[in-house]
């Protein structure tokens, strides 16, 4: 099933607005029904000590793929919240880019449970790192 019009765009207008993800240069690619998909690129500035992208653009883009997942699920005019993010951090993130997929794992009243696989490119294999969390469709800013 294909996303709502409404929907698309009031996410795609919230990403836009998020001055993080800008600085991080991360692009929104792709939304369907329960699904987001997040790019950034690794760049010099993301780095840390030993030469691999930083957990926080890992947890960054994650955050930003699972909420926006679990948002494609709930009326225009609903905002939701992290309330609780897990990271596991399977192996140093190298390579050019990294890529998020959020999923809505449960929709609930009250809580929606999410999960991200994070993942960069190198020489042509995929390197995951999974996070999940939860986010609270009742909040509103």
């Amino acid at each position: 099933m294909s996303l709502a019009p409404e929907i698309e765009a009031k996410i795609r207008a919230s990403f836009a607005r998020q001055t993080m993800m800008q600085t991080l240069g991360a692009e929104l690619l792709e939304l369907g029904e329960g699904t987001a998909f997040i790019s950034a690129p690794i760049l010099p500035g993301s780095l840390q000590q030993q030469g691999a992208a930083h957990a926080a653009l890992t947890f960054a883009i994650g955050d930003s793929a699972a909420g926006y997942a679990a948002l494609t699920l709930f009326d225009p005019e609903d905002e939701i919240v992290t309330v609780e993010m897990k990271i596991n951090l399977l192996r140093p993130a190298l390579g050019d880019r990294l890529f998020s997929e959020g999923r809505v794992v449960r929709a609930g009243r009250r809580l929606t449970v999410v999960q991200a696989e994070v993942f960069s490119e190198v020489a042509g294999t995929e390197t995951r790192r999974p996070s999940s969390g939860d986010h609270d469709p009742r909040r509103r800013f």
